[in-house]
């Protein structure tokens, strides 16, 4: 591997993936991020009904967390409009991306010339093309649909799935994973974040395809609507059930403190640290680390993350 830089692949959406590429921009390496577009809610879930575009937020997180972090440009995509009249809570990298995907002539060829504008280290993908809604059967029988009705459920959930069911992951998200060095899942809303992508018709086999290392990064807490209760095991079981058995090489899970103050207050919202249960995991090596941020929330650290997977695909 010598004169070569690893490529590594990350999957997921919402906060987390953007957390985890900010620490990985900072290593000589070429990385892919694969992106969710299920998201119906905020601003969005209103570009999304209003105009039938595809979710632009996460995707739009991503390429500030690839650019410099500094820049105008990088601000500007940030910016969020007020709280009142027609552009209320809008933020103008999510109107950028829908009107340059209207302009481009595709949604993909708008995130390229965003990522050109932005002068982004890497590539940032949404994982397909086709417009899907989210599905899910909780324990209890009910259905609900709609990625944000399903974050917001009080039952625990069984399984997701999306619709059509024939949507397919891009060409290009196939080819990144095929090739890549390394394949990184998480940390994420476990089914509306990280699952929902294994869902579409390719992926799957293209992750047995792949010589690539296949890491999770567990959560820190239990997120209430969709992991409530669970454990390491029950998280692993759920990619595994959506996926196939001894897809992951490697779980990243904290084993660090929460502050007092902190876990109170998560705990006024009925989230918990992680259980990290003693079951035997056949061959999944599962690394146990403080990954704990050194902010007012129990988020991962960015640069303990980064640290460890390019340490991972290094030793291999």
């Amino acid at each position: 591997m010598k004169n070569q830089r690893y490529r590594i692949v990350a999957v997921g959406g919402g906060t987390g993936l953007s957390t985890l590429l900010r620490g990985l921009k900072r290593y000589d390496i070429d990385i892919t991020a694969v992106v969710a577009v299920s998201d119906d809610g905020g601003s969005s879930g209103r570009l999304r009904t209003e105009l039938g575009v595809l979710p632009p937020g996460d995707i739009r997180n991503c390429l500030v967390s690839l650019s410099e972090e500094e820049s105008l440009m990088t601000k500007l995509f940030q910016y969020r409009f007020p709280k009142k009249g027609a552009l209320s809570n809008h933020s103008f990298g999510n109107l950028f991306l829908t009107a340059l995907s209207s302009v481009s002539g595709g949604f993909d060829k708008a995130v390229s010339n965003a990522s050109d504008v932005l002068a982004i280290k890497g590539k940032v993908l949404p994982v397909s093309l086709d417009n899907v809604k989210l599905k899910a059967t909780l324990i209890n029988g009910q259905q609900v649909q709609g990625e944000s009705r399903i974050s917001k459920s009080k039952s625990a959930i069984s399984r997701v799935e999306i619709y059509p069911g024939n949507a397919k992951v891009s060409k290009e998200v196939i080819d990144a994973l095929v090739n890549a060095d390394c394949v990184v899942m998480g940390p994420g809303s476990l089914y509306t974040s990280v699952i929902v992508n294994l869902l579409f018709n390719g992926f799957v086999s293209a992750l047995k395809k792949t010589n690539a290392l296949k890491v999770y990064i567990c959560n820190i807490m239990t997120q209430v609507g969709e992991t409530s209760d669970f454990n390491l095991t029950d998280h692993i079981k759920a990619i595994e059930k959506h996926s196939y058995p001894g897809m992951i090489d490697v779980v990243l899970v904290n084993n660090g403190k929460i502050s007092v103050p902190i876990a109170k207050r998560y705990a006024k919202k009925c989230s918990v640290p992680v259980y990290i249960d003693k079951k035997s995991y056949n061959n999944i090596k599962i690394l146990k680390k403080n990954f704990v941020s050194k902010t007012q929330y129990a988020h991962h650290d960015f640069a303990k993350l980064a640290e460890t997977i390019f340490q991972l695909v290094k030793a291999r």
